[in-house]
């Protein structure tokens, strides 16, 4: 098998059999795209049904010594043992090469996250006499109460907001669908915002459905979100470097924090593995130790 037939059948895999979304598929192309340059650039030229553990190894080393963080390294394998995966389902090989491969360790950063109070402080450093004020609280208080992505805020439908049942369905990574509780106060919020403001708003074509919209009644981006994130947070005198995600991390944080079930916060979420999930618990022990280090009379005097 040739490699032009050989991405051809990835990408169809990663469409068809993992319903990836195509800005994931093309990130995966362009990551094995790298292994078809190195093989290319051997003497002689490695077809991929000839490539074997040593050869994936060496293109390993060649990745590491350009200077890529052990992250994107990581990311690019698993790319890798994708593709040979579905070489394997093609049964264009027999054996994995890819199976043995050594990920590069990587050391797991704690998020940020904000505290309750500095929420409230955050939330409550918009003035509501300013125009699309319901808005911007409508937003921070959905970024926070229910834990989205700023994709899936900015995305967000009037049509997918069931106020009687308290959920949203919400769109997330590789278009995959979810069912998020959403609370009285956002709720409340985004019906003071439609109301008051969002009716009042020149609403483009395409974006008739859109919950949040710009002053001109077009999509809200996620630039302007992190803007607005951005701003609030200094009014509100929050010196964390936030972004819209770190409502995400709260979010999570305090469910893990109030004894919430880990798969449930999996499944809110969004998390495709649970264990991208248990880095709150990992956060959680931090901040109980830092609050030890902190404030316990034995150490704080230290």
């Amino acid at each position: 098998m040739d490699w032009d037939k050989a991405l051809r059948g990835f990408r169809m895999y990663l469409k068809l059999e993992r319903s990836l979304s195509d800005r994931t598929v093309a990130a995966y192309m362009l990551d094995v795209g790298k292994l078809h340059a190195y093989a290319a650039a051997q003497q002689p030229v490695l077809a991929p049904t000839d490539i074997k553990l040593d050869d994936l190894q060496a293109f390993t080393t060649s990745v590491a010594r350009t200077g890529l963080a052990a992250s994107s390294q990581a990311r690019l394998l698993s790319g890798v043992r994708m593709f040979f995966r579905s070489l394997r389902l093609d049964k264009a090989i027999t054996e994995d090469p890819s199976e043995l491969l050594e990920s590069p360790r990587i050391g797991r950063k704690l998020p940020v996250f904000l505290s309750v109070k500095e929420v409230d402080a955050i939330s409550d450093s918009i003035d509501m006499s300013k125009p699309l004020a319901h808005r911007d609280k409508a937003i921070i208080e959905t970024l926070y109460g229910c834990g989205l992505r700023v994709s899936e805020l900015c995305g967000l439908r009037l049509s997918q907001i069931r106020t009687s049942d308290g959920f949203i369905r919400v769109v997330g990574k590789g278009d995959k669908e979810r069912l998020v509780p959403i609370g009285p106060e956002a709720l409340h919020w985004i019906d003071q915002y439609v109301r008051n403001e969002r009716i009042h708003l020149p609403v483009q074509k395409k974006a008739e459905d859109s919950v949040f919209l710009n002053a001109r009644g077009g999509g809200l981006s996620r630039v302007s979100v992190l803007k607005l994130v951005k701003r609030l947070a200094l009014k509100a005198h929050v010196r964390k470097n936030i972004s819209p995600h770190t409502f995400r991390h709260s979010f999570a944080t305090h469910l893990v924090e109030g004894g919430a079930d880990l798969r449930a916060v999996q499944e809110m979420l969004g998390h495709a593995s649970i264990t991208t999930t248990e880095i709150y618990t990992h956060l959680d022990r931090e901040y109980l130790r830092s609050n030890i280090l902190q404030f316990h009379p034995r150490e704080a005097r230290k």
